[in-house]
């Protein structure tokens, strides 16, 4: 693809909430432009404009077809859900179209046939897209290193009624990267529930609490909590166009690579 040509972007979950608000956000790039929009065969929309929820017409009907979706395309960003992130990898990967997943909630095994599969095509994949939470994440990575003792560290998360996941795949990845600074691993030191007599707290577990309610677009505080002070680090979401645009910025990092599996960390140069 040469510099001055657009960013051919398809669209997986066209006619959710995230997928139009993608769709606008390529529809109003000024770089990208829609190649194709998929959705399940049980949708509704199938068969209409991608752009007619707004009455923006792009030219683009909405189809569970995963060949037609994917041809001609570039790029396809994918925010539904593990198995059908994973039936679109496998056509990505047969058809040579990139990969951008911000679908959360794959197990060890489903993570490992992404990696699999980024060895044929380019895949960045990340649990948030936002440029800001992942600001925050190289911040959190900066105070678990200065506060490595002495402080209880928790994690609280709070999204919409309608998220089926928990906690967040934001949350978990905050979770991940403060053990990681601190030279643990997150599957021996994640506390996700506590009811009854618990005990007195671990100081080398990290604690996690999820709350859900409403139209909570997605807020995350991470507590580091000593004697005398706590530091509160906060980032609160209120409109998904933030996810959006990072995902075309992800877009734009994978234009021209082949392979390689990549993260946010990566499409903004904070390694």
């Amino acid at each position: 693809m040469s510099a001055d040509a657009p960013h051919r972007v398809s669209v997986a979950g066209a006619s959710g909430r995230m997928g139009r608000m993608l769709i606008e956000a390529v529809r109003e790039s000024g770089d990208c432009t829609l190649a194709g929009a998929l959705d399940v065969a049980a949708s509704p929309a199938i068969g209409q404009d991608a752009g007619a929820y707004a009455g923006q017409p792009t030219g683009v009907a909405i189809t569970a077809d995963l060949a037609a979706g994917l041809r001609g395309s570039h790029c396809l960003i994918d925010f539904t859900r593990p198995e059908g992130t994973l039936a679109h990898l496998d056509a990505c990967v047969a058809q040579g179209v990139n990969l951008v997943i911000g679908t959360t909630g794959f197990s060890d095994e489903q993570k490992a046939r992404i990696a699999d599969a980024s060895q044929r095509i380019a895949i960045m994949m990340a649990p948030n897209m936002s440029v800001g939470v992942n600001v925050t994440l190289k911040l959190l990575e900066m105070a678990a290193t200065a506060m490595s003792t002495g402080y209880d560290i928790e994690i609280v998360e709070a999204h919409h009624r309608h998220k089926v996941d928990a906690p967040s795949g934001t949350a978990l990845k905050m979770g991940e990267v403060i053990a990681d600074a601190l030279g643990r691993d997150l599957k021996d030191c994640a506390v996700y529930a506590r009811e009854g007599v618990t005990g007195e707290r671990d100081p080398s577990t990290i604690g996690f609490a999820t709350i859900r309610g409403g139209d909570i677009v997605g807020d995350h505080t991470v507590l580091f909590a000593g004697i005398g002070e706590r530091i509160e680090i906060t980032h609160k979401s209120s409109s998904r166009s933030t996810y959006a645009q990072g995902s075309l910025r992800a877009v734009r990092f994978l234009a021209g690579r082949r392979h390689g599996l990549f993260d946010m960390f990566d499409v903004l140069g904070l390694r």
